[in-house]
């Protein structure tokens, strides 16, 4: 498995970017769709609207790129030597993907919210909320590329 693994790592390593910045996409995309659903009435047909969008966004894009990213990025840290386990630049990056689950997370609920029309927060909210993908993926990157 390790040998073919290595033979194709071009391979995965374009997979796992392409499904890294599909996932961003929606990440970075969703918020902002919030930020609109929130300057609509609750249970308008304009907010059904919004609530499909926001819908297959997650259901058919951010959740399927999520899983094809974690599962190609957990094949290549499983190679001898991609890794230095020891270091912080790692842990720093590892941080980071577990805050962009978590803020995966919260948007499913955030959407499950605005399609029950119980969404709890204000447009302001949503506005600060659509930067934090950016800063996590801007610390991952640079975690990845860099390695300091």
């Amino acid at each position: 498995m390790v040998l073919f693994l290595l033979e194709h790592l071009s391979w995965f390593v374009s997979l796992h970017i392409m499904a890294f910045v599909s996932w961003m996409a929606g990440m970075f995309y969703l918020p902002r769709l919030f930020v609109y659903h929130t300057q609509i009435k609750a249970g308008s047909e304009e907010s059904a609207r919004f609530s499909l969008m926001e819908r297959r966004l997650q259901r058919q894009i951010m959740a399927p790129a999520m899983v094809v990213t974690f599962f190609t990025g957990a094949l290549m840290a499983s190679l001898p030597g991609v890794v230095s386990w020891s270091s912080g630049w790692w842990w720093v990056k590892v941080v980071c993907l577990l805050g962009l689950f978590m803020f995966h997370g919260a948007c499913a609920v955030w959407r499950r919210d605005f399609a029950a029309g119980r969404n709890r927060h204000s447009e302001r909210f949503y506005r600060i909320a659509n930067e934090v993908p950016t800063v996590l993926m801007v610390l991952i990157v640079i975690m990845i590329v860099v390695r300091p």
